[in-house]
Order: C-alpha cells, then sequence, then structure tokens
C-alpha cells in the first residue's frame, strides 16, 4: 500500500471513530434544561415566520410589527413597521422590573483591579454618555467608532450610541492605527470614542496614541472621547479631544431612547474580504435582536443565577451578539475580563472562574489547544466545579480538543455546545441544544430552529450524507442587510455562487445522523486563531513595504492557532533575504493590518508558481508550507518554480 492510499484508510477510519464517539447530557441537565424535547424544530419547521415571531415578542418593542418578513431576493426586512431600542431592552425594561440591582458586569483588570456593575449602574451611565454624545451634534444615523480595551465602558459606549440612534462601529483594539483609518473612513465617523491606554501581559497599550495617528487622516472626525483608564500621559487636542468622565459628569441623568425601526441600522462592523478592502457587514436592529436573545437562551440554557464568561473581545462579533445585546437583553450576569489566559501566570482563566464561580464558559478552540499544550497541572490546581455548562466560537474544533475540553474542564459532566456562525449571519447558526441535542466531538450538530442550513455539491444539489458547500437557504432575523456603502458587492459576495442560497464561504459535510462537521474556508479567508484574514489584506501590506516586489499568502495548519499565516516573498533587487528583513517585514504587517495578521513565516523566492494565466497556485503553496507532497503541476509555467520553493522551505524548516 502507498503512502498516499495508507494515508486515506486512516484518515477514513479517524472520521469513523470521531462520528460515533457521541455523548449526551445528564438527565439532570436535560431535566432541568430550558429546551428538553424535538419539538422546537418541528415548531420552526412547520411555520418559520410565526415561529421567529414568537421569540420576537420577548422583546420589548414601542409599536407591534405590521408584517414578519418581505423578503425580495437577497434584501430582507423582519418586523416590518415594528419600532424599539437596543438599549432599551438590554437596561430599562430590566430596571422597570425591579432588576436594577442585579449585578449586570464583573470586570477583572490585568493586575487584578476588580469592577461590580449592576444593570442599575450601567442604565445610569449610558443615559449620561448618551447625552453627552448628542451634546457634541451626533444624531440619529450619524456614525461612531468606538476603539476600546475590554473594559466596561466599550459595552456602555455601544449601548448609549443605540439608546439615540448612532450607528457605532467597534474597531478591535488590537489593530493598527491604518485599519482604524481605513474604516473610520469608510463610515465616516463623526465621534471616535477610545480610552488613554489597554494592557496586554503587563505592558500599556497606547490606544490614544495610535487613535491620534488615524483620526488625523480622517477630516469627518470632529470629537474624540477618551477614557482614563491606564492615566498614562498623552496629548489632548484642543476643541477636538474631551475626557469621557468629563463629559458624563456634565451631562444629564436621563435620555429617551429612540424609537428604532425594527429595520434602522444598529451597528457596522467590519471583516475581511477578498479583495483586500474590509467588509463593512450592516446589522439592523429588529431582526438582530431577536435573533441573539433567542439563540442565547436555547444555546448556554440561561438560568438566573447563571454567572457567564464570554471570554471574546467586544471588538468581534461574538462580543457584540454574546457579551452585550444577547447577553443583557436576557439580564446575565457575567464576567468580563482585560488581559490574556497566560498573565501572569498560565492559570488565569480557571483562577477566575473560581474567583467569580463561573457557571458558563464560552471560549476559542485556539485557547484550549493552548490550554491542552501547558498541562492539566493549571486547570487541576483551581476549583472549577461551578461550571456546568462550556461553549466554543470561532472556528471548528478538533476531536482532540473537545474532548480535553469535556474532561478536563468540564469533568465529563458539562455539556459542549460547538457553535458556527460568523459576522455576517449575527447569531448563533449551527450548534447542540444542551437539553436536546446529542453531541459529538468537532461537530457542530444540527442547524438551530428556523436556521435553513443544508449542504450543497458544486452543481448546486443538495447532499444528505458527505461533504460540499454549506448554504442557507432561506432568510434569518439576525442576516446582514449589505455592505455599508456597496449593496452590489454584498450581493456578488454572499448571494451569486447558487441562485437561491447564502453562501458564507465555508465547507461542511453530513454524517449518517445528520450532524455537520464545519471544514473551514474555501476562498482566500483565512481563519486565524479564530478570525478572518483576507489574504489580499497581508500581501497588500506587504508589497507596501519599499523592498518587496511581489508576495503570496495562505493559511497553513497550526497545532495552536487551526491556522497560521505563511508568505512568500519576492524581494527587489539590491535587498537581501536576510534574517532582519524577515523581522522587519512580519512587524510591517502587524503595523499595517494589527498583530493578529502578522506571517509566522516568510519565506522568500526569486519566482512564484503561477498558471499560464498568470494565476498564484495557491494550492500548491499550501503543499509547500505544509511540507506534503506536491500536486499536480500540469498547468504551471515553470514547474521548476515549485521544485526550488520547496527545495528552499525545507532547508529553512
Amino acid at each position: 500500500m502507498c503512502a498516499e492510499q495508507k494515508e486515506k484508510k486512516e484518515a477514513a477510519v479517524r472520521t469513523l471513530l470521531e462520528e460515533n464517539r457521541i455523548f449526551y447530557p445528564s438527565p439532570e441537565f436535560k431535566k432541568n434544561a430550558n429546551v428538553k424535547d424535538e419539538s422546537i424544530y418541528q415548531e420552526a419547521a412547520k411555520d418559520r415566520e410565526a415561529f421567529w415571531g414568537k421569540y420576537a415578542n420577548d422583546l420589548d418593542w414601542f409599536k407591534k410589527w405590521d408584517k414578519v418578513l418581505d423578503w425580495k431576493l437577497p434584501f430582507a426586512k423582519w418586523f416590518v413597521g415594528g419600532k424599539l431600542n437596543a438599549s432599551y431592552n438590554c437596561l430599562d425594561r430590566h430596571v422597570k422590573a425591579g432588576k436594577g440591582g442585579k449585578t449586570a458586569i464583573l470586570w477583572e483588570g490585568e493586575e487584578g483591579e476588580e469592577r461590580k456593575l449592576t444593570y442599575d449602574d450601567i442604565y445610569k451611565v449610558v443615559n449620561k454618555l448618551a447625552n453627552a454624545v448628542k451634546k457634541l451634534g451626533v444624531a440619529k444615523g450619524d456614525r461612531v467608532a468606538i476603539y476600546m480595551p475590554m473594559i466596561p465602558e466599550a459595552a456602555i459606549a455601544m449601548l448609549a450610541c443605540a439608546r439615540i440612534g448612532a450607528i457605532h462601529t467597534v474597531v478591535f483594539g488590537g489593530f493598527s492605527a491604518d485599519s482604524l483609518k481605513d474604516r473610520i473612513l469608510d463610515a465616516q465617523a463623526k465621534l471616535v470614542i477610545t480610552a488613554d491606554g489597554g494592557s496586554r501581559r503587563g505592558k500599556a497599550i497606547p490606544l490614544k496614541e495610535i487613535a491620534d495617528v488615524a483620526v488625523d487622516q480622517c477630516p469627518s472626525v470632529k470629537h474624540v472621547m477618551v477614557v482614563k483608564h491606564k492615566s498614562i500621559d498623552i496629548k489632548m487636542k484642543d476643541g477636538r479631544d474631551l475626557w469621557y468622565h468629563e463629559a458624563i459628569g456634565a451631562a444629564e441623568d436621563y435620555c429617551k431612547p429612540e424609537e428604532m425601526d425594527a429595520e434602522d441600522i444598529l451597528y457596522i462592523l467590519y471583516t475581511s474580504g477578498t479583495t483586500g478592502a474590509p467588509k463593512g457587514i450592516i446589522h439592523t436592529t429588529g431582526g438582530y435582536m431577536t435573533s441573539v436573545t433567542a439563540t442565547m437562551k436555547w444555546v448556554f440554557d440561561l438560568k438566573e443565577k447563571d454567572v457567564y464568561w464570554c471570554t471574546a473581545d467586544v471588538g468581534w462579533v461574538t462580543g457584540h451578539s454574546y457579551i452585550v445585546y444577547g447577553a443583557l437583553s436576557n439580564g446575565v450576569t457575567q464576567v468580563m475580563f482585560e488581559g490574556t489566559p497566560d498573565y501572569p501566570e498560565r492559570n488565569r482563566f480557571w483562577k477566575i472562574i473560581e474567583k467569580y464561580k463561573v457557571t458558563i464558559l464560552y471560549t476559542a478552540p485556539t485557547a484550549i489547544r493552548a490550554f491542552m499544550k501547558w498541562g492539566v497541572e493549571w486547570p487541576n490546581g483551581c476549583d472549577l466545579s461551578s461550571l456546568r455548562l462550556l461553549g466554543t466560537v470561532g472556528e471548528p474544533i478538533n476531536p482532540e480538543a473537545w474532548i480535553w475540553y469535556y474532561k478536563v474542564i468540564g469533568k465529563q459532566k458539562c455539556p459542549i455546545v460547538d457553535t458556527w456562525w460568523q459576522t455576517e449571519t449575527g447569531c448563533i447558526m449551527i450548534s447542540p441544544i444542551p437539553g436536546v441535542s446529542m453531541m459529538k466531538p468537532g461537530s457542530a450538530t444540527r442547524p438551530l430552529p428556523g436556521i435553513d442550513a443544508t449542504v450543497i455539491t458544486a452543481e448546486g444539489k443538495a447532499v444528505t450524507e458527505g461533504g460540499g458547500y454549506l448554504t442557507i437557504k432561506s432568510p434569518w432575523p439576525a442576516m446582514l442587510r449589505g455592505i455599508w456603502g456597496n449593496q452590489q458587492r454584498y450581493a456578488d459576495t454572499y448571494w451569486s455562487k447558487w441562485k437561491d442560497s447564502y453562501f458564507p464561504g465555508d465547507g461542511a459535510r453530513i454524517d449518517k445522523d445528520g450532524c455537520f462537521w464545519l471544514l473551514g474556508r474555501v476562498d482566500d479567508i483565512m481563519l486565524v486563531a479564530g478570525h478572518n484574514i483576507g489574504t489580499m489584506e497581508v500581501e497588500s501590506a506587504l508589497v507596501d513595504h519599499p523592498s518587496v516586489a511581489e508576495a503570496a499568502v495562505v493559511g497553513i495548519k497550526d497545532e495552536i492557532k487551526g491556522t497560521a499565516i505563511a508568505a512568500f516573498v519576492i524581494l527587489k533587487e539590491g535587498n537581501e533575504p536576510k534574517k532582519e528583513l524577515e523581522d522587519t517585514l512580519k512587524q510591517h504587517v502587524a503595523d499595517k493590518i494589527g498583530a493578529i495578521a502578522r506571517p509566522s513565516k516568510i519565506i522568500f523566492t526569486a519566482e512564484l508558481p503561477k498558471t499560464r494565466s498568470g494565476k498564484i497556485m495557491r494550492r500548491l503553496l499550501r503543499d509547500i508550507g505544509e511540507g506534503r507532497a506536491l500536486g499536480d503541476v500540469t498547468t504551471l509555467a515553470d514547474a521548476n518554480v515549485v521544485k526550488a520553493l520547496k527545495d528552499k522551505y525545507d532547508d529553512e524548516t
């Protein structure tokens, strides 16, 4: 048997073993679960619009809708004519119900600083900030950029914008000045809310300084509001910059929430695109709030006394949907942490769970694989007995990491909800419902009720068992409503590959039990540590450096991140391929985009493998980067290029 045949046989055996490892919630968990039986799926399948209308009723509306869905492919309108406010649903209704004294956020800083905010506390400061923002001339429909560390003020800023109908765009605090500038310019933001600095492994990150570089190139920005978080020296520009604490201190106590149409935009969130230009994903108010509120209840089986912790950053969609809007609309108590899992020691997450008696943990497979590498002594040294439910988000989790998470962290008593969704979907789309679903290590199991997901072939034929392309066949309330300023790009990107189907860009397979196994991206987007990075973005950043003539970037398998970035670089004449230059180029990418896009490896080469039409053969670059045997090279203009590249890569690794 040749090596290739042996590898295929072993892979088939692994697949069989994975699909037949089935876990179920304990009888006690199922008995107390919010969703206990299959009827919720049947109800949704019978009448999807009536089903979503029922869950929309869990929100408070100023005016009920006239029609549940207006669908003119590829554009949807949900809860047409309805009026509501996201901030009101996250705060006012809890305070009015007498739950204002309930803890909303338990915040912990990197150095152990603590803050406890109740729903009353957040309600009061959100009202003040909303008035302060209005006083700066920001009105309904205006855009506000939020560039913050993981502190409560980030969520407060989002809710204050939602209260007055301003559209927020949150930019991850690890992004560079260029990335921030691009997003501000595209959104034409009038106000930037930032902090003097943030924390990262004992170092202060100069957020205001970075923001200044961006804002100086953005004429739309009239004001910059600054939270004093790290008390570091910063420059304040007269007439433009103001302190957050002074602004809210001078503001009135109550701001009436704006009555927003269900289809009014709540926020824009930028994600990577295959063209290199980030896409401003639009989410509206009514449908989005309905979906995140409902899926939060189903997937996390929320109870009144739960202490929930989502370890994501508010700069990503997970933070929007399941830290701010979905969590607070459900009135949860949650942990918010500014820091990393290995500072000051590798037991930081477990100490936080022990300290706050966290019951629900929602984290990324990237983190779980790092925990596995560090060893069981770190979690075993802490009391994790408060945990009752575990979740994963950001990328498919490999079965080995799932089993480790289940045994070491969950002590074989906590169901795991392995969730698939994306910035564009707004809410969780495929996931177990813990009181009902079987669990398979590595599988996100089934689409949630009301989500019409399927796997199809390249020809568009539905697959009942086997692999293909993941598609969504029907609209859902939290779906993106378009791309800011470019609705044609929205139609072309998501709805043009197959008629009547939304294509998220992922491959998937369905097993004999109807469970979905996500296979990752099939386009030029790399899923690095759970975050989308466009190959074109990184290539553009590399070519921006004066020493680089051409670059090709691919994602390669990585033990911890899932996918790492490998860059193949052709230098301009006169430049030597030295280690110092490699380090310089890596930092240049980090400066242009952010540290998350830093290549793990740069390979200098004289040529790139291309077809006769000039297209870079990325498949072959992945083969080279991952050390696999080369595939077919008959379509290359010069097959010797590939051999030279592979020889060079082998020499350097």
